[in-house]
């Protein structure tokens, strides 16, 4: 009888993708992840190349992947994803132990793989991702806190100013500081603009430049890689310019 497995009620089971060139390890894999009642069996193939196009056409919460594979290796493939599943590493030699932390995977599994040895990575997978969950969860109630705000208090100096999101053009980086600039007043205040983000309403605002968050409703005018508010040329870095153009009310 296999040992007992966590099992929150709140979490569906986990969607699997096995990957390993030996088609008996896969089934190994499979076997324990039938054994295991937060997991499903989602899916399996041969290679990290297959792997690669169902990761892209398909989402998975976990991947079992084998190291040593012939033309793609398990770790070859991991440099081509840019937001992978929860990884585990399966292989039959540790020599890849050291590569395989750098890439941050949830645990690393040598062969031959025993079920008690399998229940224990997935058991931090099960971890890792309750408490992503739970964390997105926490921002998301944030947010919608903040979506229903309609101004808050900075600090300028010595004392608590108050500003009204609806006043807000735009945020500008300054080091340790923020230039809040507002249809009234421009204000230094002493922040961050992760705390900016947090803090400022989603609906509202976006961030459009690592040093630049704007408020939608000012802007005037898109030109090459830069929007206009109130006169004002403000650059678009590239990572956000899929965000922005989301957000923007585009014909």
């Amino acid at each position: 009888m296999p040992p007992s497995a966590t099992e929150p009620d709140i979490i569906a089971p986990l969607r699997c993708l096995v990957v390993d060139d030996d088609p008996m390890s896969v089934q190994i894999v499979r076997t324990c992840i039938g054994n295991t009642p937060f997991l499903e069996a989602t899916a399996a193939c041969n290679s990290a190349i297959e792997a690669a196009e169902m990761l892209r056409t398909q989402a998975f919460d976990v991947l079992f992947l084998d190291v040593e594979m012939p033309l793609m290796s398990g770790l070859d493939l991991l440099r081509t994803l840019p937001d992978p599943p929860q990884v585990v590493l399966i292989t039959s030699s540790q020599s890849y132990a050291v590569q395989a932390f750098e890439f941050a995977v949830a645990d690393y599994l040598l062969k031959p793989i025993s079920y008690p040895r399998f229940l224990q990575a997935a058991n931090k997978v099960l971890e890792n991702i309750t408490t992503q969950r739970a964390a997105d969860e926490a921002e998301a109630a944030a947010t919608t806190t903040n979506t229903n705000a309609e101004y808050t208090f900075v600090k300028v100096d010595n004392k608590l100013v108050r500003v009204d999101f609806a006043d807000v053009l735009y945020v500008e980086a300054l080091g340790d500081y923020v230039h809040l600039v507002t249809t009234r007043s421009k204000l230094i205040v002493y922040s961050t603009m992760r705390a900016i983000e947090e803090k400022f309403p989603a609906q509202r605002f976006v961030r459009v430049h690592r040093s630049f968050i704007i408020n939608i409703a000012y802007v005037q005018a898109l030109e090459d890689n830069s929007l206009i508010i109130n006169d004002k040329y403000i650059p678009i870095g590239q990572t956000y310019m899929r965000g922005l153009s989301q957000r923007l009310n585009r014909l």
